[in-house]
């Protein structure tokens, strides 16, 4: 079987979590086909090396400084070429934003097949499937590709799993020219203000359209400010334009898989649900004792969050 190639995307010189997650997917595939893991890293990533401890066997890494800024038509065409000279059997992305934007321009360039928002991934005898949502997460739909198998997986699913060994690190020319850059990533603004990616977060404090107003949101912050959280919001509070929709959660938003996961007047629409239950401990607070959060948190509260947050985050202030 031919090998199994993850593209391993970076931020600001370092590679971000959902593309270690994504290289140890790769390597269990890889390993279920008796084949290897191996990584394109494009930019100017400084710790190409620690790939090794999640599996990946080479890191091709292109250095070059035309791709310090990103460029999805440069970006696509190298990492199709190095995939080609490979004779990749299979190329995998993290769905991030970038990796929902690339993937499917690589696919087909290589006229490969494509599964995106993938949930699970299996190889046996020579041959790849994933599994994937559908219907807001109501159902799953099973998914196998003849030829080169190209999908996205969906962050904080896939389990980053350290199991030692090196990586060889290899500089490489990805054959492209400056026609390929047809557009480029000049800058990019902040608009969270420095605060904590609800995406890389251990500990999520989100609201709902429960607290309604966004005059009423600095309880959540209070609670995340004590707990070192990042905050979320459900998709009714960003469509009210209360928050941002980079703090969204759910199927529409970032999925999501924090220690700790604090829901407060979020009544649980399967949408959300699909984007947070696999946090490892759901507190839920909502005054209707049959709002659909209960039925997924570790922990609920029936009441009134505008008496229960302001009492929660002074005792929580007196332990931490």
């Amino acid at each position: 079987m031919s090998d199994v190639y993850v593209y391993v995307q970076s931020k600001g010189g370092k590679i971000v979590k959902a593309s270690f997650e994504a290289a140890s997917a790769g390597k269990r595939l890889a390993d279920a086909l008796g084949s290897k893991a191996r990584a394109i890293v494009i930019g100017s990533a400084q710790n190409v090396a620690d790939l090794g401890k999640y599996g990946i066997a080479t890191a091709h890494h292109v250095a070059d400084s035309a791709f310090d800024n990103y460029s999805q038509d440069g970006f696509a065409v190298a990492i199709a070429n190095i995939a080609k000279a490979g004779n990749a059997g299979a190329v995998l992305f993290s769905a991030t934003a970038q990796g929902r934007d690339l993937a499917p321009r690589v696919a087909a360039r290589l006229d490969a097949g494509y599964a995106a928002d993938i949930t699970e991934l299996n190889g046996s005898a020579g041959k790849i499937s994933a599994k994937r949502p559908v219907y807001a997460g109501k159902g799953y739909v099973n998914i196998e590709i003849d030829g080169v198998f190209v999908a996205s997986l969906r962050p904080n699913v896939f389990p980053a799993t350290e199991t030692g060994g090196t990586c060889a690190v290899e500089n490489t020319a990805p054959g492209i020219g400056r026609a390929d850059f047809k557009a480029v990533v000049t800058e990019t603004l902040a608009a969270t203000g420095g605060k904590l990616d609800v995406a890389e977060a251990e500990i999520i404090v989100t609201g709902g359209r429960g607290l309604k107003g966004p005059e009423n949101w600095n309880l959540i912050e209070n609670l995340a400010g004590v707990l070192g959280a990042a905050t979320g919001a459900s998709r009714a509070v960003v469509d009210a334009g209360w928050r941002p929709h980079g703090e969204q959660v759910g199927q529409t938003g970032k999925t999501v898989s924090p220690k700790l996961y604090i829901a407060v007047a979020v009544s649980g629409a399967i949408q959300h649900l699909a984007g947070m239950s696999s946090s490892k401990v759901i507190v839920a607070i909502n005054k209707d004792p049959q709002a659909p959060i209960f039925k997924v948190a570790n922990y609920g509260i029936v009441g009134d969050a505008f008496e229960i947050l302001p009492r929660l985050t002074e005792e929580l202030k007196k332990i931490l």
